[in-house]
């Protein structure tokens, strides 16, 4: 959620409470259906939305209080004082560390063990984050990420940030059956051997890889990883601060399996929805703005804008070079 200059999606601390949303059920405010897959066209997961504060909604959820979500990922609130419409965003300092350490308990109860969790985090909260989940919740940190985009904020009296933190916990596994979802082979991408350099030696190794691949570094850029600026194909109108479908397409095909259940509590513009959905998982999601959530229910029924998959891609930063 890198800052911009136009209005944001809602997703934080309510100035006041919507008696509207006190008086809902508990049942999702808005559904999209799993399709069956055919010949031309592969299945897509169901999507649910439950509309209110994910501290209060979450609970609500079927496979949060059975503790049999398989991937939850977030992109939080930043308290970076943005221009939302029902949004205190900038709460003192405790009350938001507080605010935080309660969504993510919450969604790490939902885990199954072995379950992934990922949040998406300026430098401002991230070591206080880390050390929440490790040393409070106990969850188990596989990768410490970055996104890199190269259209940070502009400013002259320190370096301009130009990342977020992608954050990527378990929970440990009780049991031998309860292992961590890992499944590289869909997002691998050309190594820069091979991209960049051409050397026979990618063509031949013996890494446990396919030739000619790796799995991702832990630094994320390249083709369609930048911010989601106005004249981008996958912009949504009032909500620019999209993270890129490629972004939710590497988290969500290497820690989740198809079937699987995909929480987000922030659901925003519906990237996290969109991309689960299309590659045939079943989303469950929480979202305070009712108009951002049918936003993203539209967004949801028209699908994915990069359909072209992940696997084969490059991110070098270089092109081939001519070695003759």
């Amino acid at each position: 959620m890198p800052p911009t200059a136009t209005k944001a999606k809602s997703k934080t601390k309510p100035k006041d409470k919507s008696a509207k949303s006190a008086a809902r059920g508990t049942g999702p405010d808005s559904k999209v259906p799993a399709t069956k897959g055919s010949a031309k066209t592969p299945a897509k997961g169901s999507a649910r939305i439950w509309i209110g504060d994910c501290r209060e909604k979450l609970a609500a959820i079927p496979e949060v209080r059975a503790g049999t979500v398989d991937l939850v990922f977030a992109d939080p609130p930043f308290n970076w004082n943005r221009a939302y419409d029902r949004w205190d965003d900038k709460m003192p300092e405790d009350e938001y560390l507080t605010f935080t350490e309660d969504w993510i308990r919450m969604c790490a109860d939902g885990l199954r063990p072995g379950g992934a969790m990922w949040i998406n985090i300026p430098d401002d909260w991230a070591a206080e984050i880390v050390v929440y989940c490790k040393r409070v919740l106990k969850l188990e940190m596989v990768n410490w990420c970055i996104w890199h985009y190269r259209f940070g904020q502009n400013t002259t009296s320190r370096f301009i940030n130009s990342k977020v933190h992608a954050l990527y916990f378990i929970k440990p596994e009780a049991k031998p059956e309860n292992v961590r979802t890992w499944n590289p082979d869909p997002i691998l991408e050309l190594s820069d051997r091979a991209a960049i350099y051409s050397d026979p030696r990618t063509e031949t190794k013996r890494d446990g890889m396919p030739a000619r691949h790796r799995v991702p570094m832990d630094v994320w850029y390249g083709q369609f990883w930048g911010r989601i600026q106005g004249n981008n194909k996958e912009r949504r109108h009032y909500h620019d601060n999209q993270l890129p479908e490629v972004y939710l397409e590497r988290v969500i095909l290497a820690c989740s399996n198809e079937g699987d259940t995909v929480l987000d509590p922030f659901t925003g513009s519906g990237t996290t929805a969109v991309v689960a959905r299309d590659h045939n998982r079943n989303y469950v999601g929480t979202e305070f703005s009712e108009e951002n959530a049918g936003f993203a229910t539209e967004r949801i029924k028209a699908g994915m804008v990069r359909t072209a998959g992940l696997r084969g891609t490059s991110t070098a930063i270089h092109k081939k070079r001519n070695l003759a």
